[in-house]
């Protein structure tokens, strides 16, 4: 029984990053899993990746380059304003401009960065750096 499939699926991304490999299989799919993998892809986080209906929940295989060094969930998950983007920052992520904070918003699901250009907030779901 998975309690948050996000954190499960990050957590096996992060464990086969350390373990060297070059793909890993996520299941079960999810819009959300989707789009949190659409937006490490175009950071350059990973790879190619693609979704297979298998009739059970269906998979997404995804290609790793080997530039993840940590990610993961964040619960509870926050509410966050647009001026308070530094504030959250400093808390998940090493450095200042280094890494993405993840977050789902009105406007769907996006990084921190292009919710401080639209100047919008949202609640927190994920880091990656």
């Amino acid at each position: 029984m998975q309690i948050d499939p996000l954190n499960d699926a990050l957590v096996k991304m992060y464990n086969a990053e350390q373990a060297g490999r070059y793909d890993v299989v996520l299941h079960p799919a999810s819009k959300l899993l989707g789009n949190v993998l659409l937006i490490m892809q175009k950071s350059g986080y990973i790879g190619e990746f693609e979704k297979h209906d298998n009739g059970r929940g269906g998979t997404f295989s995804v290609q790793l380059r080997g530039k993840i060094n940590r990610c993961g969930t964040v619960k509870p998950r926050h509410s966050v304003k647009r001026q308070e983007f530094e504030k959250w920052e400093t808390r998940y992520l090493p450095a200042q401009d280094f890494g993405l904070l993840i977050l789902t918003t009105n406007s769907g699901v996006m990084n921190h960065y292009d919710a401080k250009d639209a100047r919008i907030g949202g609640k927190l779901l994920a880091y990656v750096y």
